[in-house]
């Protein structure tokens, strides 16, 4: 069988997992579609341990009413729980939490700090029909030259652009009336994390992760991780900063409220010339046929 063969079995394999994965989110089969999703509500937050790890996010115990019983369960991110699900980053009493697990296994649960985010169970049928997308593109141009690959790559890039550039453009004015709307309030860094890491060669890397503590204007005693705005964050323990932070939602917060506002501006005209590159792409290989 020659490589077209193999070509053949390759998009045969893969549409059938599309296919297969698609049908059982339409059926809502999939796992997260079966998970059972309930809001919950962040009753202690315990500051991290300085010099300790980053892992599991911020200590905090959950509190949430199981459906079938309507009993109240209270939970922690402590331990094996602490490692899975979705870390979270920033807590303060009172906030609230996603909080799910698989159906008839409440003890097996995971955090999610939108307590409205579901997924459909598309992350591998997605992955699939790329993949099938991606096997005739390359055949395409060893079979009749580069510019096939230009039409392939480019060409589809630029619709989903020309597509989601107004949703860019109503997020970026978003971001920006949010940050213009931020209120200043004075933070400290109580604690500095360090996560050390090995790869395959045995090298070291560390990772510092500074956690800032403030009040809102509305009594919330946030603490959260730092992942950026903070200089020289490895000798910062003990540092007072200055938090901008939106009233609706204070896991929001922003420490470089100037650089911020430069990003946002930038952010339209990065789009576009990333659009019009793309574009630009597509139509060469269209004229090199």
């Amino acid at each position: 069988m020659g490589w077209h063969g193999y070509l053949a079995l390759w998009c045969g394999v893969l549409g059938a997992v599309a296919l297969v994965g698609y049908g059982r989110s339409l059926a809502g089969m999939t796992r997260e579609q079966r998970a059972v999703r309930v809001p919950g509500r962040i009753e202690q937050v315990r500051a991290p341990r300085h010099g300790g790890s980053r892992r599991g996010g911020i200590p905090v115990v959950v509190s949430y009413r199981e459906p079938s019983s309507g009993a109240r369960v209270v939970v922690t991110n402590d331990g094996e729980h602490g490692e899975q699900g979705e870390t979270i980053t920033a807590a303060w009493t009172g906030r609230e939490i996603g909080v799910r697990y698989p159906r008839g296994r409440p003890h097996d649960y995971r955090f999610t700090a939108d307590p409205q985010a579901g997924g459909r169970g598309l992350g591998w049928p997605n992955t699939a029909l790329f993949l099938l997308y991606a096997g005739p593109v390359v055949a395409a141009a060893v079979d009749r030259g580069w510019p096939w690959a230009l039409i392939g790559v480019c060409g589809p890039w630029a619709l989903i652009g020309v597509c989601y550039l107004p949703g860019n453009v109503r997020d970026t004015r978003h971001r920006r009336e949010r940050l213009a709307s931020m209120i200043a309030t004075e933070g400290r860094i109580v604690a500095v994390l360090r996560d050390v890491t090995t790869d395959a060669e045995g090298s070291t890397s560390t990772t510092v992760t500074p956690v800032v503590a403030f009040t809102t204007r509305e009594g919330a005693a946030v603490t959260a991780h730092c992942d950026a705005g903070v200089p020289d964050p490895a000798d910062s323990y003990g540092r007072h900063l200055t938090v901008h932070y939106p009233t609706d939602d204070p896991a929001g917060f922003v420490l470089d409220h100037t650089a911020q506002q430069r990003s946002v501006r930038s952010d339209i005209a990065i789009n576009v010339v990333f659009l019009v590159l793309v574009a630009a792409a597509a139509v060469t290989g269209v004229l090199l046929l």
